[in-house]
């Protein structure tokens, strides 16, 4: 049967397709971009579900709205739509390491049936997961049921992020505008963390850069570097500046030269215009993007992530927000841990000195009650802020302590330098 038939043959309405999920089954999607909105939205009606549970991941959306006899939500990390269904009851998270997720989702999960949003299937019968590969392409392996939503919309992307048409239990046609997250706002806060942290890159250095308004800032100052290389887990918008500027020709790369790799994408819709058909962008499954021994083998690494509060020993909450759970680990600590490997490497934190509006210092003695350690203080290395940036690597407590009161905002430091020396951090 050619895979044109084939297609025919497997083509349903979404109500129809997840009739194919049985009870107990377990239920993974791609994380923001590639989750399949008009599958997940036929869900609740689906008549037979009973002790199912759905995984999630950076969720955009509004948490669906089901008995959670019928159906679980379970986030592996908390986004913009499912953290206010966390904090209702609703939704439930699965701590991880954003590398670690297929292996737990492979021991944890049974009767897979994986869902996303893919590409328009090309000549030889292949769809691509466009914005994503991240945990789902590793679990198709063994999956009980594979039913994608086929979007025009979604960028053809290539590396490892193919799915066959004869791999497919059904399919839907739902061709509607991804999300898309606005270009960050830049302020001026921002630029004086980017510009610091833009002096630490060398020409020929690899970089992973996180997720919000400041590792972006980043790559404002970066347009006057040369030889530059993406290793990373989420392509950043700003990324694309930089490749039409000719910064990123990844020639120094070991893994992949000449190539940008990543595990997903979020960003404007130019993001995805860019990805679409560019051979310059692989797509490599999170247990390879993120594997500590892969970011270890690779010379000149430099991750560049934010945090929420750094104490005097350099631990780092990037996770919580006032005791309470606003995002998870994703692939920072991932990232803190594999640049320490890496000939040359270096593993750079950033934040604002304060919050609300300067009431708050961000630099503390310790971390607030209920916060989370992301990165532990043996594996952080470089903490900015806008007053300048702190080197941990090699320290003593003492020696971080003072570093840290030196880049904390200056209406801090006396009440931090006396509270230090309560501690003993400080004589």
């Amino acid at each position: 049967m050619d895979v044109r038939t084939q297609y025919q043959d497997k083509l349903r309405t979404a109500p129809e397709a997840v009739l194919q999920i049985e009870p107990g089954d377990d239920i993974i999607v791609p994380l923001t971009a590639g989750e399949p909105p008009a599958l997940l939205d036929a869900l609740p009606a689906h008549p037979h579900l009973r002790g199912n549970r759905l995984f999630q991941m950076l969720s955009l959306r509004r948490a669906i709205e089901v008995d959670p006899e019928r159906l679980r939500l379970i986030s592996m990390f908390l986004g913009a739509g499912d953290r206010p269904g966390f904090h209702e009851g609703r939704v439930d998270l699965l701590p991880n390491h954003f590398s670690d997720l297929p292996r737990i989702l492979h021991e944890i999960t049974q009767n897979r049936v994986i869902m996303a949003t893919v590409a328009p299937m090309d000549a030889a019968g292949n769809f691509s997961l466009g914005t994503n590969c991240d945990y789902t392409v590793t679990l198709l392996q063994g999956a009980k049921r594979v039913l994608l939503e086929v979007n025009e919309h979604m960028p053809r992307t290539y590396g490892e992020n193919q799915i066959h048409i004869s791999q497919v239990d059904a399919l839907i046609e739902h061709h509607v505008p991804l999300p898309t997250l606005p270009e960050p706002v830049i302020t001026d806060k921002d630029a004086q963390i980017g510009q610091t942290i833009a002096g630490l890159i060398r020409n020929g250095d690899v970089l992973q850069i996180g997720f919000g308004a400041i590792p972006n800032a980043v790559m404002e100052f970066l347009k006057d570097h040369r030889d530059l290389g993406i290793f990373t887990e989420m392509l950043p918008d700003k990324v694309v500046d930089l490749y039409q500027a000719g910064v990123l020709s990844g020639r120094t790369k070991s893994f992949y030269p000449g190539q940008m790799t990543t595990t997903f994408a979020l960003g404007t819709r130019k993001l995805y215009d860019f990805m679409h058909e560019n051979r310059d962008l692989v797509m490599l499954p999170v247990d390879l993007t993120n594997d500590v021994r892969v970011i270890g083998d690779i010379d000149n690494m430099v991750s560049i992530n934010a945090t929420v509060e750094v104490d005097f020993l350099g631990q780092c909450n990037s996770e919580t927000i006032g005791g309470r759970y606003y995002s998870s680990t994703g692939g920072q600590s991932d990232f803190a841990k594999g640049v320490r490997l890496s000939k040359g490497g270096r593993g750079i934190i950033c934040l604002h000195a304060t919050a609300k509006g300067g009431a708050i210092s961000k630099i503390v003695p310790t971390l607030a009650p209920g916060s989370v350690v992301t990165t532990s203080k043996n594996d952080v290395d470089i903490i900015v802020t806008e007053y300048g940036m702190a080197q941990l690597k090699g320290k003593t407590i003492r020696e971080r302590t003072a570093a840290l009161i030196g880049i904390a905002h200056p209406d801090f430091r006396e009440e931090l330098t006396f509270q230090a020396k309560q501690m003993g951090y400080l004589i």
